[in-house]
């Protein structure tokens, strides 16, 4: 094969012109080919040549046999799919079809040989080629000539050093070098394009709790299944990477749409909520996430992963087990924390602190059978903090415990003065559970107030069982042994598993507010969920007892599937000890249902300026309050219903609505995208516009303050009057409620 193939060649030289060289030369076209020959059949180079079509028309006799092919198998086959470059290589490489038909040199390419292989089979040829494209005498192409020669023994071990270098050899993740590069890669790619790229980063709750009572190995395990996780719920939309210890982050290119990497945060926490097997045992932990978008939250890899850093940052002081999208205001927020711990350790200390308790109602004789202690803060500056805020603040510190502490002895006090039938609910936190002391702070509570055990009850929520399980067991059977009942609250919205209740001695399950705000909804399986969790509590003979009703609708409803206990706002808001006290003297303890007929979906309300931009014109307003699906605006006079508006939020959030009412100034729209729950408590709009865009269109850096030329307020003639709203009716607004 090898000869017939040269000596084609041999036999163009002899047909050559005598005159044109010398017999002497001839004789040396002969030995070169006579040596090109031999070191074929030694192996000392391996041939190969396509025609003009760039099919395969000759191939060393060596070089078959080492692919274990013949030539009747490759001959006529397109050269570029028998062999390819590799598309996972390092540097950014011509595809070999691109340099076929370039009729180009190609130089130490590496390729693989593709025919019948697929990419991922396990086992690679790999072969370093060079090509001379070649020209008759008339310039026309001819194909390629060139040479090969099998590397797959180093270039395999240049791709096993390559792994080493790229990724993490724990997990089998990409690591924080590879992360790195991917993401200068891509936002210098998406730049120019305008496209748009998330990035979250994730560690993990309860992990090194793990770690030092499992051990290291059972630590190991643990990482592996959590990126097997994460492959699993991320799949094809982007890439998960491993930055050392328990951190991980998750490149996802060509998404700024908020509900959805929302929905993906969720999806991740919950999965990783979900327990994981550890030889014998059973580790549970958690994760928060923190997402930032660009080009909006930074448009260098620096600045994106500072931002997404602060988003974790306030995710995991938010209570742990959350999602947080990037906003400016979370720049300070380390500090602002710092200082809100000292300001509570000062109100416990100064005795500033307070308990309201709201009534938990029997529906079917208005008795109120239970009523739960939620703690109050009003500090002298911020005003009411919610304990949303401030519990997460003390749960990174001790004083969480001392907090507990004080609000068992101060509830159990308050509760002795009510009947014997009415009992006291406290909450308790993962982090108070998980202290040792913590049923000696129990007992020493109960004693001091001298109130009976069976009247305290402890609301405890699933992560609880975070951690040592035999640890949880222990303080289970400590409190039973006690005498006090426990509830495990918020049943529904984690892993909900019902190893808990055969694990831990539960006298009371209670549904959690979110699937109350959706009962009556019947494209939603709400309704089916609290009857399902009902017919759950009664069989294992424990109480039900459904948060958070306002409406009589929603109160149907659950009566409907079996509720007997109700809590919530149609019967009572919390109530100060005083006025509960009062109401117990005045005689029986009886409350009545009263409420709107239909829930409505919560209206926050806020103080807030924004601007209204109708045509070319940019307005300064204020929000007073804001839903998923509309708002209420003031400082616009002259609106009609119709107008159709677009209102600014700040931070590239444009809001395209429809004016609905109108009363002077005030005015109230409806969004024709609803928002999406922003990790937070709050809203934001699923998509925002680009930096770029807002700064071309002049509109202010901050929304409602624009000056005489922003949002061209210096070119349009405005068709409505813009008037003044100031902060002093938002204060008495909010005095009065």
């Amino acid at each position: 094969m090898a000869s017939g193939f040269l000596n084609r060649f041999a036999g163009r030289a002899a047909a050559a012109p005598r005159t044109a060289e010398p017999a002497s030369g001839i004789e040396r076209v002969a030995d070169r080919l006579r040596i090109l020959d031999e070191a074929e059949r030694a192996g000392i180079a391996w041939l190969w040549a396509t025609d003009a079509a760039g099919k395969l028309i000759y191939l060393s006799d060596r070089a078959l046999a080492a692919l274990g092919k013949d030539i009747a198998d490759l001959v006529d086959q397109p050269f570029d799919r028998l062999f390819q470059v590799d598309e996972n290589a390092d540097y950014t490489s011509r595809s070999l079809s691109f340099q076929l038909k370039g009729r180009t040199r190609i130089h130490d390419q590496t390729v693989r040989f593709a025919h019948g292989v697929p990419a991922n089979a396990s086992c690679q040829t790999w072969w370093s080629i060079n090509g001379l494209p070649q020209f008759d005498e008339a310039g026309e192409f001819q194909g390629f000539r060139g040479n090969a020669s099998d590397i797959t023994v180093d270039y395999e071990r240049q791709i096993a050093d390559s792994r080493m270098a790229d990724f993490d050899s724990l997990t089998g993740l990409a690591n924080r070098h590879n992360l790195d590069r991917l993401l200068d890669r891509t936002l210098a790619a998406y730049r120019s394009a305008g496209r748009s790229c998330a990035l979250l980063m994730l560690d993990l709750d309860k992990f090194k709790h793990v770690n030092d009572t499992l051990g290291h190995q059972a630590g190991d395990n643990l990482l592996q299944q959590v990126a097997d996780r994460l492959l699993a719920v991320v799949g094809e939309r982007g890439t998960v990477g491993r930055l050392g210890g328990d951190e991980f982050q998750i490149v996802v290119p060509d998404e700024d749409d908020r509900g959805t990497l929302g929905e993906l945060a969720e999806k991740i926490i919950n999965l990783l909520s979900q327990p994981f097997p550890i030889e014998d045992k059973r580790a549970v932990i958690g994760t928060s996430v923190g997402i930032a978008v660009a080009p909006f939250d930074g448009a260098e890899r620096e600045d994106l992963v500072r931002s997404a850093d602060l988003a974790l940052y306030a995710a995991k002081h938010g209570g742990r087990g959350q999602f947080r999208f990037y906003s400016a205001d979370l720049k300070n927020e380390e500090e602002e924390r710092q200082e809100l711990l000292d300001d509570l350790r000062d109100a416990l200390q100064d005795d500033t602190l307070d308990l309201h308790y709201q009534p938990v109602v029997c529906v079917d004789t208005s008795r109120v059978v239970c009523l739960e202690a939620l703690m109050r803060w009003e500090h002298p500056e911020r005003g009411f903090v919610s304990p949303g805020v401030f519990i997460p603040v003390a749960e990174e510190s001790d004083l969480i415990n001392l907090l507990g502490e004080w609000a068992l002895r101060r509830a159990c006090g308050a509760a002795l003065a009510w009947p014997r039938s009415v009992r006291v609910a406290v909450n308790v936190s993962p982090v108070q559970f998980a202290n040792p002391g913590f049923v000696t702070v129990v007992a020493n509570a109960l004693a001091h107030s001298g109130l009976p055990p069976e009247r305290l009850e402890l609301e405890l929520v699933e992560s609880v069982f975070m951690g040592d399980s035999e640890a949880a067991e222990r303080t289970f059977a400590a409190l039973k042994g006690l005498g006090v009942r426990l509830a495990l609250d918020d049943f529904g919205t984690g892993f909900s598993s019902l190893s808990y209740l055969r694990a831990a001695p539960f006298d009371k399950i209670k549904v959690d507010k979110s699937f109350v705000d959706s009962c009556t909804q019947s494209d939603r399986n709400s309704a089916k969920i609290i009857a399902a969790i009902i017919g759950l509590s009664n069989a294992l003979n424990m109480e039900t007892t459904v948060e958070g009703v306002e409406a009589f609708d929603q109160l149907e409803v659950v009566c409907e599937r079996g509720a007997k206990l109700i809590q919530g706002f149609i019967y009572s808001r919390p109530l100060p000890e005083a006025e509960v006290n009062a109401r117990i003297a005045s005689g029986k303890f009886l409350i009545k249902p009263d409420g709107p007929e239909t829930y409505r979906p919560d209206r926050r309300s806020v103080f807030r300026r924004i601007g209204v931009i109708h045509e070319d014109y940019y307005y300064n307003a204020v929000m007073r309050d804001i839903s998923r699906i509309g708002a209420g605006v003031e400082g616009i006079v002259g609106l009609e219903p119709g107008t159709p508006l677009v209102l600014d939020l700040g931070e590239g959030q444009l809001i395209v609505c429809t004016v609905k009412r109108v009363n002077g100034a005030a005015f109230g729209v409806e969004f024709e995208s609803s928002l999406v729950n922003d990790g937070a408590g709050g809203l934001c709009t699923r998509h925002r516009v680009s930096p770029y865009t807002i700064a071309a269109a002049g509109l202010p850096a901050r929304p409602g303050t624009a000056g005489p030329t922003e949002g061209k307020r210096n070119e349009s003639k405005p068709r409505f009057m813009e008037v003044a709203v100031g902060a002093s009716a938002q204060a008495g607004s909010a005095q009065a409620d």
